[in-house]
């Protein structure tokens, strides 16, 4: 049998486990298409009705699973609707091998169909570059087997995230003579999970030892690199609370003493205190961003300095970006804290930290309990957030993993979804791309077939990726969307409220000859794809529709009609310069 171009990208992505290869057809990619369907017994095929769409399914797949997809996408337009989707991975620190079709070479430069050629031929890499970690273009056949082993493992080593392997049409199709090498033969000798010097581990723990108010602060990278029983266990062991970033969510039970909460705009008054409040900050995996960090305002929820900063991440890039630090290791958070958990051992003490401190920790956190005590009940119609989150809380399994898309009924999830599992609570947050949600939960489910998987979406977001749904149904995927429908772009349309003066333009969704509030009937949409709808309008029939939906054990769309004046409490904040930043909202009384 000819080994063809096509035939060792799919071997490869076969011998290294890849299940599922999902994307959209092109004339680019036809090849590469026959190559996956002879081996359809190894690796599924999946399409989707929208490329970013199979970015978010792949990206949603990894945060679940730490196992990268591929995905495949042609020539022009079909790869240009890939850097939504890759941007939002990249900025998550999420992994898939984006394989992209471009014009046959010998044709660059010439203007053929499709090619983006205004600067050289072949270009469509410059438009990727941004959102991948590295772009490969092999020009012959021969050097392919090369490019694909190194693009899937670069996805891998380091800081994950996207990798984009963009091959000319005629390569799938022409023959490789070389001897293709098992991915084994590559990859099992690697190890990416590096460490600290020891004599830097030492210091680490002095500081730690002679802290008044030690914190530790758990970043994405403690979930990437599956540290979370680590990071328990190190945090009991010197009994030091820990704060939480959004997208670590889950790596503390919030009911335990030592969890202290997000920090940030979007926290909770315990995180953002803490962070304040702490004389000594233990940072993993965490890269300081603005809502995190209330902008980087000194004083909203970091004092860094008089706070000694100690910060590990395996991206050396964030080391110091944001903040200075007193002590920075360049590793693997899970490899750093098994070696901190050793040295701690061998020194034979006993941890000295301030039971104040953690009674403060804990003082904080009741005080911030009451804030929307009165409202995760309420009866009112349209629907609180509270409500609705405080309803699905109580039916959805503590396993069940639930996505948000963005909105802002993603800043009410962030605050009060509540769980004792990573990985169960997935979003985007650094890059923020509308549809991960939406898509993502397709993924989701792939990656956990026995798990729910239910995407809270805003109606505008649900109308960008509609689509999802009729996939969905074509794959017999049993997922559920609840469409929190206030009737626009609202996180936006607040915003323009606050610093316009009450004005708004082109964020509600209205019939402009009658003035009205206006969207689709979503349920109608649900059941046109070949899914089940139904309309929430009264609190009191969440937990009997939601129930349905899980017990249906198919793609169900639950709309529900969603209070649009409500606001979330704030203890940061966040900036917009040139405008003032917002002072916090929530004013404690503690007593």
């Amino acid at each position: 049998m000819r080994t063809r171009g096509g035939d060792i990208i799919v071997d490869y992505l076969v011998e290294s486990g890849v299940p599922y290869a999902i994307g959209v057809c092109g004339h680019g990619n036809i090849q590469l298409m026959d190559a996956l369907r002879l081996r359809s017994d190894r690796i599924k095929t999946m399409t989707t009705h929208h490329e970013s769409a199979a970015g978010f399914i792949a990206d949603a797949y990894f945060r679940v699973s730490h196992q990268p997809l591929t995905t495949f996408s042609s020539t022009g337009p079909g790869s240009y609707n890939m850097p939504i989707a890759l941007a939002n991975a990249m900025g998550d620190g999420s992994a898939f091998l984006a394989i992209t079709g471009d014009v046959p070479n010998r044709q660059y430069d010439r203007g053929a169909f499709q090619e983006t050629f205004w600067h050289q031929g072949g270009d469509f890499t410059s438009v990727i570059r941004p959102y991948v970690k590295r772009v490969f273009q092999p020009q012959q056949a021969a050097m392919l087997p090369s490019a694909i082993r190194q693009a899937y493992t670069t996805m891998l080593k380091g800081r994950f995230g996207p990798v984009n392997l963009d091959v000319p049409f005629n390569l799938f199709i022409e023959d490789v003579h070389d001897e293709p090498q098992s991915p084994r033969a590559w990859q099992d000798g690697l190890d990416f999970r590096s460490g600290g010097n020891p004599a830097v581990l030492e210091h680490v723990l002095d500081l730690l030892s002679g802290a008044k108010r030690p914190l530790i602060l758990a970043g994405n990278g403690v979930v990437l690199s599956k540290a979370e029983e680590r990071l328990r266990e190190f945090a009991k062991l010197l009994k030091i609370p820990v704060a939480n970033t959004p997208l670590a969510k889950g790596v503390m039970d919030i009911s335990d003493d030592l969890a202290a909460g997000e920090p940030g705009r979007l926290g909770v008054y315990s995180g953002n205190q803490a962070c304040k409040a702490c004389d000594v900050l233990l940072t993993l995996g965490c890269r300081f961003d603005d809502r995190v960090s209330s902008s980087w305002l000194n004083g909203y929820t970091f004092n860094i300095p008089p706070t000694r900063h100690i910060q590990v991440d395996i991206d050396p890039k964030e080391l110091g970006r944001n903040y200075p630090i007193e002590c920075g290791i360049m590793g693997d958070v899970h490899t750093v804290l098994g070696q901190l958990l050793d040295t701690f051992r061998a020194r034979g003490r006993q941890a000295q930290t301030d039971e104040q401190w953690r009674a403060e920790v804990v003082r904080w956190k009741r005080a911030w309990e009451p804030v929307y005590e009165d409202k995760l009940k309420s009866d009112a119609t349209p629907i609180r957030p509270e409500r609705l989150i405080h309803d699905l809380r109580e039916i959805f399994p503590e396993d069940g993993i639930l996505l948000s898309d963005v909105g802002s009924h993603h800043n009410w999830l962030v605050q009060l979804w509540n769980t004792s599992h990573a990985r169960t609570f997935l979003h985007a947050w650094g890059f923020g791309a509308m549809g991960f949600g939406v898509c993502g939960v397709i993924g989701a489910k792939l990656a956990a077939p026995d798990r729910p998987c239910i995407a809270v979406v805003r109606d505008g977001g649900f109308m960008m990726h509609a689509h999802a749904v009729s996939t969905a149904v074509e794959y017999n995927t049993p997922v559920i969307w609840i469409i929190w429908n206030n009737k626009g772009y609202c996180s936006i349309r607040d915003m323009q409220l606050n610093y316009f003066q009450g004005h708004e333009i082109a964020t509600s969704f209205i019939k402009e000859q009658t003035g009205e509030l206006f969207t689709p009937d979503f349920a109608a949409i649900a059941e046109s794809c070949g899914a089940r709808g139904l309309r929430v309008e009264r609190p009191s029939e969440i937990k009997d529709a939601l129930q349905k939906a899980l017990r249906a054990q198919e793609p169900y769309v639950v709309e529900v009609n969603m209070e649009r004046e409500a606001r979330f409490t704030t203890v940061g904040t966040w900036e917009l310069p040139p405008f003032p930043h917002a002072e916090p909202t929530f004013h404690p009384t503690e007593g």
